[in-house]
This record gives structure tokens, sequence and C-alpha cells, in this order.
């Protein structure tokens, strides 16, 4: 067997763009800043000897505004379109699958005839590339914006995944832009032509998988444009193949202008053909079905944008996965939301470029009001966190339709990988309840569903609807991984937390409906919640734990929340009881938990000596129940910060690693103490300087600065908790 390192696919990695990024400095005018950083640090160190270079070496760093992003979200959409780029520089590394696996995609300017690269690493027989100098990357919630800067010419390269708050129809689509915006910076007008491509890579997790593909033009909603699909020969409907779907179609458009040319084929035909023509051929390859690493298909446009002056000239794309059905939940197949308003992926495509420029609009709206109002509830570097988190806790939901009505279905990314995780949905909550609460109702739709009338046969709440994506196939046999406490409260609290802000009728109508088996679940916890048995909760890499003190709260707080979704249900007697069971309990959880020194709270009643982060008491907060004493509030925030860590608190005595979503409910718990700050900063720094170049990861170490485990999931949603609490308006 060939040594995958030195396959052709191999080389393109190692070597096919080494060097670009230095000899793109050479063309910057004297004195720019903010350009890309030398090709390694070792060549920079290198010149250290050399006059000005300390100098040349400060002054050509990328700025990065508002953070440097572990990995940069490029095509961030739904569980299946989740692309990222591994590094601060696209000019140079394949974009990858959130797993980490190429998904190629290729960008290359060509000004007054002298090709640059500023995306990917292809290996381009004949041609020397030279690389664009990456000025600037700027994160927003919706967007990832690229500067780049080469021979007189500014590019604006602009990854959009948007997510609409409030609309669903817009929020179904499972497109994403890209759009590059090209301007003269010295005064002259420029020749500039532009290139992209992807790679049959984005279709299937197996190169040695045969694809077939097709060109058409499509036009509709006042909009022309030129599409490309691509789809697996033999798609296995509802599977997945390291963690891509296996069924489906990628498809890749871009908006019909003057100078659009495209083609399909071998990229050592396709992208040489670009450079040297100056145009493509408007032709697809016929050797098809062939397996994605033969003679590697490319799908490639070709953008000749004629003389550019001040004024910018557009090029606009977008790429999608779209498939039906999407999920089968108790083995029916239930077609994606999208379908309910668009017959065919062509009529949502061209709906989705002509609504460009006015989703540029939103998008930058929604971006500002976060950008400020998190900046308001939490500093700089809090509104940083949530600009990266936004797009990352949205794209693990995907929008369905179950006879008729809107539902919504989470993947639990990189860990297990099952449906609609209950304890997996509970820490991505604050973003829905800051920014979406009807969205938060969706994905209660099918957890109480299941739960009233799909056979789930025990007392307290499952932990999940189906052990493998996207098959959401139940637990009828009661054989899943139990959290008893963890999960019935789980349910409680998101469940009071939409009735609160939906409020009204809606409020009234959701409380009613599901009544019976959020009662079942709240005298569950109000039997067992008081002193947990040997129980699994959700940091499940800690293991089962005996009277743990965080489970307790989080149940207490629950039995506190089923009073308030009693009282919306006009059940006063049952409201009364449940509260006053709440305020019983908590005053002995404060006896039971509190260590005998005196300072802090234990991890567990029987365990003297020891702590952890009691982010639990976040919930309270958030519901307004007041259960927790503000005296014990003031006591743990004094205490975290006797526990510090360069990157945060840890979890609990036992680790020294933390998770990202239980550090931003702590801070937002404890807003009115020095440790939320702190709380808040040393995540951004654990962000911001990780060598772990994976998307946002929720666990990871407050010594080493690295990624313990996970990535990519949802539950970084968790980042808005402080924005829940401050409950701004206009979203």
């Amino acid at each position: 067997m060939t040594d995958p390192q030195y396959t052709r696919r191999g080389l393109i990695r190692w070597s096919g763009a080494a060097g670009i990024g230095a000899a793109g400095l050479a063309l910057l005018p004297p004195g720019t800043a903010h350009a890309a950083a030398p090709a390694n640090q070792a060549e920079a160190a290198g010149t250290a000897g050399v006059a000005g270079a300390d100098t040349l070496a400060t002054s050509l760093t990328t700025d990065f505004d508002p953070i440097r992003p572990p990995a940069v979200p490029l095509a961030v959409r739904s569980p299946y379109l989740s692309t990222w780029l591994p590094a601060d520089n696209p000019a140079g590394t394949w974009p990858t699958f959130w797993t980490g696996r190429t998904t190629a995609m290729t960008g290359i300017a060509q000004i007054d005839g002298v090709p640059f690269l500023f995306l990917g690493a292809p290996n381009i027989a004949g041609h020397v590339l030279r690389g664009m100098a990456q000025r600037r990357l700027t994160t927003t919630a919706t967007a990832s914006r690229f500067l780049f800067e080469a021979a007189g010419v500014e590019l604006t390269l602009t990854f959009r995944s948007p997510v609409e708050p409030g609309d669903l129809r817009r929020q179904s689509v499972p497109l994403s832009y890209v759009t590059a915006d090209v301007r003269s910076t010295d005064g002259r007008t420029h020749q500039v032509r532009l290139y992209f491509d992807i790679s049959g890579e984005w279709v299937h997790a197996n190169a040695g998988t045969p694809i077939r593909w097709s060109q058409e033009q499509v036009s509709g909603s006042g909009a022309a444009l030129t599409a490309l699909s691509l789809t697996p020969d033999a798609p296995k409907v509802l599977a997945e193949d390291g963690d891509m779907a296996t069924w489906g179609t990628i498809v890749w458009n871009a908006t019909d202008r003057p100078g659009l040319t495209w083609q399909i084929g071998a990229d050592t035909a396709v992208r040489p053909a670009a450079l040297s023509d100056g145009k493509l051929g408007n032709s697809s390859d016929g050797d098809q079905p062939r397996p994605i690493n033969d003679n590697w298909p490319v799908f490639a446009f070709h953008f000749d944008l004629g003389g550019v002056g001040g004024a910018p000239q557009s090029a606009v794309l977008s790429v999608g996965h779209v498939r039906e059905p999407a999920v089968s939940y108790l083995g029916a197949q239930l077609p994606p939301l999208w379908k309910s308003s668009w017959s065919s992926w062509q009529q949502m495509a061209a709906w989705f470029h002509a609504d460009a420029a006015a989703a540029r609009k939103r998008g930058d709206a929604l971006d500002a009001r976060i950008r400020q109002q998190a900046t308001a509830a939490g500093g700089a570097e809090y509104a940083a966190l949530c600009a990266l988190a936004l797009r990352q806790a949205y794209a693990g939901i995907e929008l369905v339709s179950r006879d008729g009505q809107p539902w919504a279905f989470l993947k639990e990314i990189s860990s297990d990988g099952n449906v609609s995780t209950i304890d997996v949905t509970y820490p991505a909550m604050p973003v829905f309840a800051y920014a979406d609460p009807g969205y938060l109702g969706l994905l209660l739709a099918p957890m109480l569903d299941y739960a009233e009338h799909g056979g789930w046969p025990k007392a307290f709440a499952e932990h999940d609807l189906g052990s493998s994506y996207p098959n959401a196939s139940g637990h009828n046999d009661g054989n899943e991984e139990d959290m008893p406490i963890e999960e019935s409260a789980n349910v409680l609290i998101m469940s009071a937390a939409y009735a609160a802000r939906t409020g009204g009728a809606t409020a009234r109508a959701f409380a009613t409906t599901h009544y019976p088996v959020l009662k079942q679940w709240a005298d569950y916890l109000v039997d067992n919640t008081l002193d947990p048995g040997f129980q699994n909760q959700t940091d499940d890499f800690t293991g089962f734990i005996g009277h743990s003190a965080n489970l307790a709260l989080k149940g207490i707080i629950a039995v506190g929340a089923m009073g308030r979704i009693a009282e919306l249900a006009g059940r006063t007697a049952d409201a009364d009881h449940y509260r006053s069971v709440s305020r019983d309990y908590i005053s002995q959880w404060g006896v039971l938990a509190q260590d005998a020194s005196g300072d802090h709270l234990k991890l567990a009643y029987d365990q003297p000596g020891t702590w952890s982060l009691k982010y639990n008491g976040y919930p309270d907060a958030l519901l307004g129940l007041g259960l927790v004493p503000e005296a014990v509030a003031a006591q743990e925030a004094a205490w975290y910060l006797t526990q510090v860590n360069q990157y945060g608190v840890p979890l609990d005595v036992r680790h020294s690693y933390t998770k990202g979503d239980w550090e931003m409910w702590t801070a937002a718990w404890l807003r009115d103490h020095p440790v939320s700050r702190y709380l808040v900063d040393s995540l951004y720094a654990f962000v911001h300087t990780s060598p772990s170049r994976v998307p946002f990861t929720d666990w990871y170490d407050t010594v080493n600065d690295r990624q313990n485990g996970f990535q990519a999931r949802p539950v970084v949603g968790g980042v808005f908790a402080l924005l829940s609490l401050a409950r701004p308006q206009g979203l």
C-alpha cells in the first residue's frame, strides 16, 4: 500500500503552497501593516540579524478583530455543512470538515496576469503562485472576513453562514455564501480574474467513493446562476461515514455575471487551464461516475472581472448540502423544513442568491447588535466569544417538517453522535434564550413527543432520541445512557425558560399540553434530587457520582421551575407545592453541601475538602427563582478566585480541565462578582492563543492551553449565558 503522505493529495498538502506567505510579502508597499505572517516562525526568527527585520516581522502580522479563532468558521450551517480553516491564513491551507478531513476549496486571483493564491493549497504544474498578503481577519457572529492585498489590489473574501432568529424559512436553508469583493488601492486600473473550485471531498468522507456530477443554469426570484452539483453514485440514505452524510448533494453555485465561466474535470487539467487561458471551458468531464481520488475531479468557476478600479467588483457564490430525507423519527422519514417553501434545491438556491444583498444587511445588523450588547454585558473579550460561538451553536441543529409542523433535531457532534441529546441541548440553551426562544421550543418538541407518545418506558426523562444521528430511533427497550436527575431537570428548566421567554397564550398552551409528563419528571425529582444517588450526569467523562452537590442544585432549581409551569397550566395547588419543596430543599442543600472549612461548597456531600463549579446556579438567575442565597453565591465566587489557572477555573478539584460552556454559565450566575470577568477573560485567552487548531472546543485544559476533547459542538451556545440575563431588546 502506498504511504498516504506520498499520494498526490499528500504531496500537495506538504509542498503545494510552501513559502507563498513570504513571497506575497514582497508585493506590499513599504510600511504596510497587518499582512500575512512568515510561512513559519523559524524563518521569522532567522531574520533577526537583518537590519530592520524585527520591525518588519512586527508590522506584517495579521490583525485579528476581535479574536484569533482556533479554527475559522467558513461554511458552517448544519451538521453536514461544517467547513473550517484550521489556521490563520487560508493561503496554503486546505479547509476541512469539522473532523479535520480535507474539504478542499481553492481561490486564486490573477492580477495583471500574475496569479496569487488566497485560499487552499494547490500544486499547479507549470505555474508558480505568489501569495496574497493577509492583512486582517474579522470574525462576526455570522461571517468570517479575510482582507488580502497584492499588486495594488485589495480582496475581501467573506464566508457568511446566515443566522436568522425568528425566521424559520430562512433559517432552514442549508446554504452558505462565499463572496469576493475586489478593488484597486493604488489609483490604477488592474485586470483581475478570480478562480474558485471545490473538490469531491465535500460530498463523502471516503475518497474512494464514486461520485456523479452535473451542471445546469438556474433562474428564479430575480436571480440567474450557474449551478454545479455532485452526489455519491450509490448513496446510503440516513447513514454516515466519518460523521459525513453518505447521501445528499453538494451544490456549488455562482451568480451569473459577464466573464463567468465554469468547468468540471481533473484538478490537473482545470486549474492550469484557468491560469493559462484566462477562462474555463464551460464543459464537464464525461468520465463519471468515478472515485473522488481518481484524477481528483474539481468543480470550478472563473470570473473575469475586467478592469478593476476604485469601485469594488464582486463575485457571489454559495455552497450547500441538500438531502431528503433529513432525519428519521421512530422509523418515519422526515423531510427538511426548506421543502415546505421550495419544491427543489434549484428554486431555493435561486432565491438564496436573490436574497444575498438583503441577507448581508440583516447579518451585518445582527452582528452589530450582538457585539454592542455583548460588550455591554461582559466586555470586548466577551463579545469576541459570542461572535465565534453563534454559527457553531446553530450549525449543530437541523430544521425538519413533521406532519407539517417544524421540529428541530440536534446532533451531539464529536462526542457520542446521539440525536437530540438532552444534556447537550441544555448547555446550548442560553443562545436561544437570548436570540430565539421559539427555536428552543422546536428542540423540545421531539424530546417531549417521544416521552409522551413514542414508547419511552422509564419514569424519568430520556437521555437522547437515538444513538446515532440522523436516526431518532428511540430507546423503547430502555437501554441507553441513563442520567435520571440530569435529564429530567434539564427538560424542566428548558421548558420553563421557553415558556418564560415566549409568554402569553403560547406559554400557557405549552404548559397545559405537556403537563402530565413534566409533572411526572418533577415528582421523580422531588423523590430523588435532594440527595442524589450514584448516578451519571452530563460531565460523564468524570464518571458516576453519588451525593453530587451540583446535580442536587440542578434538580432543586428544576422543581422550582415546575412551580412556574404549574402556574401557567392553571394548577395553583401544584404550583404552591413545587415552590414550597424547592425552597425547603435549597435550605437543606446549603447545609449538606457546605464544607467544614466554611469557605466553599463541596463536590459531593460525603467528600469533605472537595469543590466544583456550581454552574447550575445560572438557571436560577435565568428563571428569576431566587432560590440560591446571595451569601452562597458570594462565598463560591470568592473561592473560585483562589483556584484559578491561567486559562480558567477547573471544573472541579479532580482535574485541571474545564468546560467553556460551564465557565460562562458560572460567569453569568456570578455576574456581580470579580470572578465573572476573570472567567470571561481566561476563556478568551484560551481561544485566542490555543495551539489546538480545531473548531471551538468546550473541553480544554486550564494549565496547558490545549484541547482536552470535543470540538464543533453546539454547546458553545452557553457562551451567551451573560447576554441571556441582560434580556436586550431589538433581536
